[in-house]
């Protein structure tokens, strides 16, 4: 029997892969590498993400952007380093992660800005890729740290409060899903106010909270195996 797989299945299946593959590549990192590979994640996902958000998919009958998969699992990361190394660590791999964004957008802006060889064929590419409007730009910096900065927070509120691992799942979510609430209101504020209607920014605003709350909500497993995890420092 042949199973034909039509365009919004398709980027359902690719998009649970992709999930899988982040969450777990974030424990590997932490496994191998501990705390190092954390940050390491974290960098690497937060330059990927800003790469991919240039891409619009169809999924579940809606338009969406890439990205918020890799941008999910940085709260993982985030969460992993809060939980065994505490506030003030987690708090530097989110301004690693701000660094990282502000090196690549920098110097991919002077990297397009040189005058290309007859036989260039990237600049086109590079130019749509990295050459967002400004106030994208800034839309997704501000947003990224602001919402990183509050889950690391209320993570350690809600921890140093309930500290079991019984409430593991608690301070993941909780963290997370109010972060991802901040996080999307401040960017889609900055960058579509005064571009759209108010019933589309509406829109906006919610589909992509829901897409960001369904990736947070699928972490809580990962983070419980992160217990099981004895990294190599």
């Amino acid at each position: 029997m042949k199973v034909i797989l039509y365009n919004g299945d398709m980027n359902i299946l690719l998009g649970l892969t992709l999930v899988i593959f982040c969450f777990i590549g974030v424990l590997c990192a932490y496994r191998f590498f501990g705390k190092s590979g954390v940050f390491a994640w974290i960098a690497i996902a937060t330059i990927l993400a800003n790469i991919q958000v240039t891409k619009t998919i169809e999924i579940f009958g809606i338009t969406a952007t890439l990205g918020n998969v890799l941008y999910g699992s940085i709260f993982l990361a985030t969460d992993i380093l809060n939980e065994y190394y505490g506030k003030k660590v987690a708090n530097r791999s989110v301004f690693l992660g701000f660094g990282s964004s502000l090196v690549m957008i920098v110097t991919m802006q002077l990297a397009i800005q040189f005058i290309p060889a007859a036989s260039d064929q990237a600049t086109g590419a590079l130019i749509a890729i990295f050459n967002p409007a400004i106030r994208i730009v800034g839309a997704s910096l501000v947003a990224y740290l602001v919402s990183q900065l509050l889950d690391v927070k209320i993570f350690q509120v809600i921890k140093n409060k309930w500290p079991s691992n019984k409430y593991l799942w608690l301070r993941n979510n909780g963290g997370t899903l109010i972060s991802q609430l901040v996080d999307t209101a401040i960017f889609v504020s900055i960058a579509f106010i005064g571009v759209y209607d108010t019933g589309t920014l509406i829109e906006i605003y919610l589909t992509t909270y829901v897409f960001k709350a369904i990736i947070a909500l699928l972490d809580t497993p990962f983070i419980y195996l992160s217990k099981k995890i004895h990294p190599t420092e």
